[in-house]
């Protein structure tokens, strides 16, 4: 009896397991209609497809992604202002500073673990006030350049004001955020307190305007050093990880001695998202394990799922292995002072180039 009573509660655990696949593929099915996410372009949007966006409609059959893309996380900001009154995007994925502006101005809607079960799983780094949309990916700032015309291996931040680079130096000016890093970056090479001054960053800045090919590089920096436009530039550490991959080594990547910034992605539900319940679920899913693990060996953006298993290897490449390196930026704060940093650049810095 007791023989028979063990292979019986067996038989029904296994019956449970069996059938729990089947119950979550009659739930995902439930949720249907077409969404849109807005986030950003070129091999981003390439590896974000393949690693996440299409794993997700196989596990959501009913559900359909429109990828939007309207330039940096500034200009995809304006997006949303401009549709304000009728939202036509339902999730947003931007820089996190940007995140913060639209938050404060009633863009983007809070979330709770309710709704998104994968937020109770997430680095401590990557949940941001006030329960609204949370990191999805990590990265830091970079110094891109090209290894065929650049000697050695460089390792200060100060080779951007080298001589022999002169009209071959790519800068992401403000409103990009890579222009926000570097300013802070400057700041930290010359021992100046970014919190309560940046005019000697400023300053320096202006004296690199010209040398600056192009403060908006087009298609970017990494493609620009490659194609012989540039030698060295501003550049993400993911982005650059898979373009010297894809170079077999020529894009040469730095990490300057005077440190990083860290750099954070949000995911964001828009407010008035017109399919809401389905947005939750693309965001739920983008936060999940399997989603961040693809994404992560893809394409070497640090992970924000704690119980995403990285490849060793992988991870190696990413921010997250380098978090001694980076320089303490309160994003939150950035996001009082971005005005203010936007219009030194635009005045004092961009002015100066050629």
């Amino acid at each position: 009896m007791r023989e028979l009573a063990r292979i019986a509660a067996a038989a029904a655990v296994t019956a449970c397991i069996a059938a729990a696949p089947a119950v979550a593929q009659a739930q995902n099915e439930d949720v249907s209609g077409e969404i849109t996410l807005m986030s950003y372009a070129g091999i981003f949007e390439d590896q974000y497809k393949q690693a996440v966006i299409e794993p997700f409609l196989e596990a959501y059959p009913n559900v359909s992604v429109n990828y939007f893309t309207t330039g940096n996380s500034a200009q995809m900001l304006g997006a949303l202002r401009a549709q304000q009154s009728d939202p036509q995007i339902d999730v947003a994925i931007f820089d996190a500073g940007v995140g913060l502006v639209g938050n404060a101005e009633g863009l983007l809607s809070r979330i709770s673990v309710d709704e998104v079960p994968n937020l109770a799983d997430l680095h401590p780094l990557a949940t941001v006030q006030e329960g609204y949309g949370p990191a999805v990916t990590f990265d830091n700032l970079v110094i891109i350049y090209d290894t065929q015309d650049v000697e050695g291996s460089p390792t200060s931040l100060a080779e951007l004001w080298n001589e022999k680079y002169d009209g071959s130096v790519g800068v992401s000016a403000m409103p990009n955020i890579q222009g926000i890093a570097l300013t802070v970056m400057t700041a930290s090479m010359l021992g100046e307190d970014w919190t309560k001054s940046i005019d000697g960053a400023i300053a320096k800045l202006a004296e690199l305007a010209p040398r600056v090919q192009t403060f908006d590089p087009q298609p970017d920096g990494y493609t620009m050093v490659l194609n012989d436009s540039l030698v060295i530039a501003t550049g993400w550490n993911a982005r650059a990880q898979l373009f010297r991959q894809q170079s077999d080594g020529r894009l040469g990547i730095m990490l300057p001695d005077e440190g990083s910034v860290f750099q954070i992605n949000s995911i964001n539900l828009v407010e008035g998202a017109p399919n809401k319940p389905a947005a939750l679920a693309f965001i739920d899913y983008a936060l999940s394990p399997e989603a961040q693990k693809r994404f992560t060996e893809a394409m070497y953006y640090a992970p924000v799922n704690t119980k995403a298993e990285i490849d060793p290897a992988a991870m190696e490449k990413t921010a997250l292995s380098r978090m001694d390196e980076m320089l303490p930026l309160d994003w939150a704060w950035v996001a009082q002072v971005r005005d203010a940093w936007n219009e030194r650049w635009r005045r004092e810095v961009i002015a100066a180039g050629r």
